[in-house]
């Protein structure tokens, strides 16, 4: 699973996706980029084309061209890694592309690597935290997302992510996700995407008046978010169970 297609991101990414995800299980039952952006925050962004944001490259597109020349690029980068391990930021480089066609364990290797160069480095927890995510190894992304929040508490962005996994894993623990979204709104009230993922965790947990609530709130902040009338569905079969 791909946070950056499956949940609503701080990358600026679509929310169509995301909210299908939850409400279609809860109906039928009953997805290295900078830290500033988890949703998320420092690792390279990664989803399906129909989701990515502007600008941002396509799944199996890396940077330097296309073809044999980008094939070149990726050896080279990969290579300069495993000539120099000591080179902090040649491991970082060469885990940027393998997150980029969504290798996360090949990433997840060189991240490794960078962050016992650079222990207290704060990027690499979070690109940690994000490619975790992404691999669907909620322990390990908790455990950097965590380490991330240590060093600066007031990352709306990466508090999000945090409560994301609390969502997404099994089972959920959609308190603990509420907690952490509303922790996030404590630091940024108008935070868009814990807003609308603060709405999906109040319907996931079948409480329609705290969705539609916190759904009024996004619509005042936000009025023209593409999510609205799909999130508004969603609480609207909610009621009807």
């Amino acid at each position: 699973m791909k946070k950056e297609s499956l949940v609503f991101g701080i990358t600026g990414l679509t929310a169509g996706l995301v909210i299908g995800f939850f409400f279609a299980n809860s109906i039928n039952q009953t997805g290295v980029a900078s830290t500033s952006s988890p949703t998320a925050a420092s690792a390279p962004a990664v989803a399906s084309d129909a989701t990515i944001p502007p600008g941002h490259p396509n799944i199996g597109q890396v940077p330097g061209g296309s073809g044999g020349e980008m094939d070149v690029a990726v050896q080279e980068t990969i290579d300069a890694a495993k000539a120099a391990p000591g080179d902090f930021d040649a491991q970082v480089k060469a885990a940027d592309v393998y997150y980029r066609i969504s290798r996360f364990d090949d990433a997840l290797k060189y991240l490794n690597i960078a962050i016992k160069l650079k222990p207290e480095n704060r990027e690499t927890m979070v690109s940690l935290g994000n490619t975790y995510f992404d691999a669907e190894k909620w322990e390990d992304a908790e455990k950097w997302y965590t380490a991330a929040l240590a060093k600066k508490a007031d990352d709306a962005s990466v508090r999000t992510d945090l409560g994301l996994i609390y969502v997404f894993r099994t089972p959920p623990d959609y308190d603990r996700a509420i907690q952490e979204f509303n922790r996030s709104l404590a630091i940024d009230p108008n935070h868009i995407q814990t807003l609308q993922n603060l709405t999906v965790a109040y319907s996931k947990k079948n409480d329609p008046a705290k969705a539609t609530e916190i759904l009024a709130k996004l619509e005042s902040v936000d009025p023209k978010n593409s999510a609205l009338t799909q999130l508004r569905d969603g609480i609207k079969e909610i009621e009807k169970k």
